[in-house]
């Protein structure tokens, strides 16, 4: 690992034994980008990396010693105006109106570490040796302006992070109209690009698209949240890249409101990579001795195809992004009541779930929404966080005080950015919600949005909730977030600061977390939005897990679970066994399959255990038994590696294998069944070539070497799927070296 600077020729090196980014102070003062990719050997002079031809309609912005355009040079940090007509990353209106600026070298610190971001979620780290840094400030010397771009090189990650800061000098205002996190550009346009899309209830499904000239991105303008649509990632892949094999470029922002992801690709196969905040919304005035910080970019190089960049992301977000008790901790198995309930319980009808929760092996009890106000449908009660007695009546104090006799943890369900209007907080602060005066307030689940980019309202939540924790005794909070954002307008804002609101409502979202999780170290949060609006890498720093996805239908979770693998460890994912029919699907499947799915993620139940058979009653105790044996392998010690894609075929298919390669957890899984049909194997991954593994699965025991069972696999035996129902089958499987 190093960061060298080679005075001689003006080149910067950040490397590892991994990934090389090797950039230029060109004759302009501006930086431009060399090299981005897989490592190469350090030397002093990389200039032949550097094309400039005469062309065409070239503005040239250096006529001496050499031509100098900026619109071919693959800038570091591009701006619009002096002969680039591609996108910017930086747009900066002044007083005069003018946007133009003009940033040159002016100095550079490299340091050990990695220091954290005012305000915002970043990866961290817990020792000098495990990263360097590089900062170069760039000044503007007519506005009087620094402008600081960071690079952070791990030593043993293809990763580089990314972010950039603005600091104002000078006497007259600034507006800062947009500003990206980080741009790349690479000299050819040979690759596709992967992004994570969908909707609620099909969250993060896998998309890809070649390149072609011109602009595709992807964006989110909810304002609360990165959204259920778009997921702050992409991708570039070579076109023969596989899960194993190839080349790939991860771009994932850790922040969790608009955001923007683009590739722009140039008439000359150039291609430009640019994510962060969205400019959409976004205006920021600095004053002198102000600063604007931007959320960074976690950018992954893989060589080793998909599965090698996910791995990368997984390994990196567990141990440098997640922190506190729960880091390196496996998950407690939980029941939550909502969907055996919904609004409709009484403590009585709690205690009865709770108690036959804890005869079949659960470690907590999670009690969700309509416990508060007159909370009794979505009509009213959110913003009350008081506790409501009708139905609670020793409160949820004496709630938790009851579960815990039980020999459970007890948890609770809070939805602290939202108000119905039906409420008292409404009542007694209408002019605490986001809108705009004299224009209808747009509503969803009949709920709005209290405006968090006002402190007094953070403090006025925070009070609130407070209260509840410390008279109670709550082992985890499932924090939800259930629309998105209109009307975005801070009614005590001046007219000028409007452009601030959304992400000043972000960094308030963010305040609330940092206090409530430092006070209540002990507590597990799990972010929950609408189920997977807000999984993201911002969120991820302040709650090691999120709920996937409403969607709790087997079959779809894997879909669900699948794309979100590609940039989030399985521990993250919030993974329930549900009732059938399915809530939102009204689909039959296997309570096998319910679990096998719900394996790989942190593992649960959400249904009323009273209704089920004793047959599945005694199901669900070994599923119990299986998860605790293998938790800490699937959620924190193993690799996941996708085998089957949901996305390609009628199968799928996943491993996790321990870092030794001795032990290993796989499924495979069927959608829907097929007349004599062809044959099928199991091929496996990830297993040492030479270890013997002793495989289990349903009555089978199997003694095979690594080799055979990744490259010559084991028959699925289509005749067993049959006998399990069918459609929505699946097999899980069990490897153990044996010593020989």
């Amino acid at each position: 690992m190093a960061v060298i600077f080679h005075e001689n020729t003006q080149t910067f090196h950040i490397y590892n034994q991994y990934v090389s980014d090797i950039l230029y102070i060109m004759q302009n003062g501006q930086i431009e980008n060399l090299y981005y990719g897989r490592v190469i050997n350090d030397k002093e002079d990389f200039s032949y990396l550097h094309e400039e031809v005469m062309r065409s309609q070239m503005s040239v912005c250096i006529p001496e010693p050499g031509l100098l355009s900026m619109h071919y040079v693959k800038q570091e940090y591009p701006v619009y105006g002096t002969g680039d007509y591609r996108s910017p990353a930086l747009t900066i209106r002044q007083k005069n109106g003018s946007e133009i600026v003009d940033f040159k070298y002016e100095s550079h610190e490299i340091f050990s570490g990695k220091r954290p971001l005012k305000g915002l979620p970043a990866v961290y780290t817990e020792s000098g040796e495990e990263a360097e840094t590089l900062e170069i400030k760039l000044h503007d010397s007519v506005i009087n302006a620094d402008l600081i771009l960071s690079y952070t090189i791990f030593r043993d990650y293809p990763v580089i992070i990314r972010n950039a800061r603005i600091l104002h000098k000078g006497t007259a205002e600034i507006r800062l109209e947009g500003m990206m996190s980080a741009s790349v550009e690479f000299p050819d346009m040979d690759y596709e690009m992967l992004q994570l899309s969908g909707a609620w209830g099909r969250e993060r499904y896998i998309k890809t698209r070649k390149l072609e000239m011109g602009i595709q991105s992807i964006q989110s303008l909810c304002g609360t949240c990165s959204s259920a649509e778009q997921n702050p990632f992409l991708a570039l892949k070579r076109p023969d890249t596989t899960e194993d094999a190839g080349e790939v470029f991860g771009f994932s922002l850790v922040y969790s409101g608009n955001f923007l992801a683009q590739v722009e690709v140039s008439t000359f196969d150039m291609t430009r990579v640019m994510i962060g905040i969205h400019e959409q919304g976004f205006s920021w005035e600095l004053n002198c001795g102000e600063e604007f910080q931007t959320p960074e970019v976690v950018m992954v190089y893989s060589d080793k195809g998909l599965n090698g960049m996910s791995q990368t992301y997984h390994r990196l977000y567990r141990t440098r992004l997640m922190r506190g008790k729960w880091r390196d901790s496996a998950r407690p198995i939980l029941l939550n009541n909502w969907e055996a309930t919904y609004f409709d319980f009484t403590e009585e009808k709690i205690l009865q779930i709770a108690k036959k929760a804890k005869e079949v092996g659960v470690e907590l009890f999670v009690l969700d929404d309509g416990w508060f106000g007159t909370r009794n449908d979505d009509y009213q009660g959110l913003g009350d966080w008081f506790v409501n007695t009708d139905k609670l009546p020793d409160g949820i104090a004496g709630l938790s005080r009851k579960i815990e006799e039980m020999g459970l943890k007890f948890g609770l369900w809070v939805e602290l950015e939202m108000v119905n209007k039906n409420s008292d907080c409404y009542r007694e602060h209408p002019d605490w919600l986001i809108g705009v005066p004299d224009r209808f307030e747009s509503f969803a689940r009949h709920q709005h949005v209290l405006d968090f980019s006002r402190p007094e309202v953070v403090d006025y939540i925070y009070d609130a909730i407070t209260k509840i924790l410390d008279e109670s005794r709550i082992s985890y909070i499932k924090w939800d977030m259930n629309r998105y954002m209109t009307e975005p307008f801070c009614r005590t804002e001046k007219p000028e600061n409007q452009g601030k609101t959304m992400h000043k409502y972000i960094l308030g979202v963010y305040d609330l977390y940092s206090r409530l999780t430092e006070r209540y170290p002990e507590i597990l949060f799990e972010s929950c939005s609408s189920g997977g609006a807000r999984f993201d890498p911002g969120l991820m720093y302040y709650t090691p897990q999120t709920w996937t996805s409403d969607d709790s239908d087997a079959g779809e979770r894997q879909k669900i679970q699948y794309g979100t693998s590609l940039v989030y460890p399985i521990v993250s994912m919030g993974a329930h066994v549900s009732a059938v029919p399915n809530h939102q699907l009204f689909r039959k499947t296997p309570l096998s399959t319910r679990a096998n799915v719900a394996y790989f993620g942190t593992f649960g139940y959400e249904l009323d255990l009273n209704l089920l058979s004793e047959a599945e009653i005694e199901e669900v105790k070994e599923q119990i038994c299986f998860m605790k044996k293998y938790r800490h392998l699937i959620q924190v010690e193993g690799d996941f590696y996708r085998i089957r894609s949901p996305f390609k075929g009628n199968e799928t298919a996943w491993i996790v294998v321990s870092r030794d390669k001795t032990q290993a957890v796989a499924a495979f899984y069927q959608r829907l069944n097929k007349v004599n049909a062809s044959w099928l194997r199991m091929n496996f991954k990830g297993l040492d070539e030479k270890m013997l593994y002793e495989v289990k699965w349903d009555d089978h025991i199997l003694r095979a070497y690594g080799n055979e069972l990744m490259y010559a696999g084991i028959p699925i035996d289509r005749e067993a799927l049959n006998k399990k129902g069918g459609d929505f089958a699946s097999i899980l499987y069990t490897l153990e070296a044996v010593q020989q």
